[in-house]
């Protein structure tokens, strides 16, 4: 199809949601770039928001999907039969993750893992209130919009559930005062992520496992965005010495297969069983072909260094980034977000750098604030150019 007539069709047949839309035609995507139609070659400094963790078109994820597309599709709604792809890859995640997280739910998208979690912390406990932060993010349906804590952005679809309380992260004083015997669960970003990146201070994750254990709440840590190696650990609470009660994951854990899931103790998950039989259905989730490529990304991060080496790709991304227009560089691992002194040059560095050939995104609260979570498997000359992209347009403003 001709450029112009795949444009015209794309703002005529399928649905936007962004005003200002990239429109990038893709080609074809490897490694860590993506490749317009035109032959253009864009860096990808995005991953796909933090999916594609070991770049584009990784071989082994191609191949395990190859595989299993000749194999079987979708057979049968979840949890009814034993499939290898499935089982593989909750074994495998509960041997890589601290005990008692052991039991994995495999659903389709993040927002969908937030909702099972949330019917799953309201059944175990036999309570109906929830604890979110404000200016966090945790999916688009209704569920999970209402333990959004941005106001304007759910206004226009109220009522939402009832019950939630919200809470300021890092603040123990109202963390403290928050958690009552009425509390089913608090539910959090590890390190919370739409508002710029903002990393839990040494102790506020503690203490919220240590008051949800104290009042017999249920702690419950979104890692949709962190999970998967992007942050220099497997999942982002291993930095502060806590477990939850029940962890989301999701994004790129498909290594660009949508897959997502909530993992919690046998104890706990039992509960969509034994209490309330059937309590959490889904059609598509568990897919075969979704799981054996998120089998085979999980399998590709643990076996090599690719985690290790995160850390270093997060310095040199440091050491590159300096310029007067930077007021500061947040985050941790690949997952860094550049504060700019002035928010209304941000969105002429995100057009100049695509022009220029580098991906980059904004932040859904904050405007002041560039995304950078590349791919885990970028190379430092590929870090050195999108830095460079960066800063040559910096110079511009």
């Amino acid at each position: 199809m001709k450029k112009k007539k795949l444009e015209k069709d794309f703002f005529q047949y399928q649905t936007q949601i962004n005003p200002d839309p990239m429109n990038i035609m893709v080609n074809h995507a490897e490694g860590s770039y993506i490749y317009g139609t035109d032959g253009k070659k864009y860096l990808d400094f995005v991953a796909g928001i933090s999916v594609n963790v070991l770049g584009h078109g990784n071989p082994k994820i191609k191949e395990a999907i190859k595989k299993q597309v000749d194999q079987y599709l979708h057979t049968m709604v979840y949890g009814e039969f034993i499939q290898n792809p499935c089982v593989s890859l909750c074994k495998k995640i509960s041997e890589n993750i601290p005990y008692p997280l052991t039991t994995t739910y495999l659903v389709n998208s993040g927002t969908e893992a937030v909702e099972g979690a949330l019917k799953l912390a309201k059944c175990y406990t036999g309570r109906k209130e929830i604890i979110s932060c404000k200016y966090s993010y945790h999916g688009s349906t209704h569920g999970s919009m209402s333990v959004m804590g941005y106001e304007d952005y759910k206004k226009s679809f109220i009522p939402l559930l009832p019950l939630i309380k919200f809470i300021t992260f890092n603040h123990i004083e109202e963390l403290m005062d928050s958690i009552t015997e009425k509390t089913a669960c608090v539910i959090l970003e590890t390190i919370q992520c739409s508002s710029g990146i903002i990393l839990p201070n040494n102790s506020f994750l503690k203490e919220v496992r240590k008051q949800c254990h104290k009042k017999k709440a249920l702690m419950i840590l979104d890692e949709i965005q962190t999970g998967f190696g992007r942050t220099g650990k497997l999942f982002a609470f291993e930095h502060y010495e806590i477990v939850p009660d029940i962890l989301i994951i999701g994004k790129g854990m498909g290594g660009g297969m949508p897959i997502s899931g909530f993992v919690s103790s046998k104890k706990i998950m039992k509960t969509f069983r034994n209490i309330v039989p059937l309590g959490h259905l889904t059609t598509f989730g568990g897919n075969p072909v979704s799981a054996s490529a998120s089998l085979a990304t999980l399998n590709q991060i643990i076996n090599s260094d690719i985690i290790e080496q995160v850390p270093v790709k997060e310095k040199w991304i440091r050491e590159y980034l300096v310029h007067n227009e930077i007021k500061n560089i947040h985050g941790k691992g690949l997952f860094l977000s550049l504060e700019l002194k002035n928010k209304d040059k941000v969105e002429k560095v995100l057009k100049t750098c695509i022009k220029k050939g580098l991906i980059l995104f904004r932040f859904l609260f904050h405007n002041n604030y560039i995304r950078i979570s590349p791919p885990l498997t970028i190379t430092k000359q590929e870090i050195q150019k999108g830095c460079s992209i960066i800063i040559e347009s910096l110079n511009k403003l």
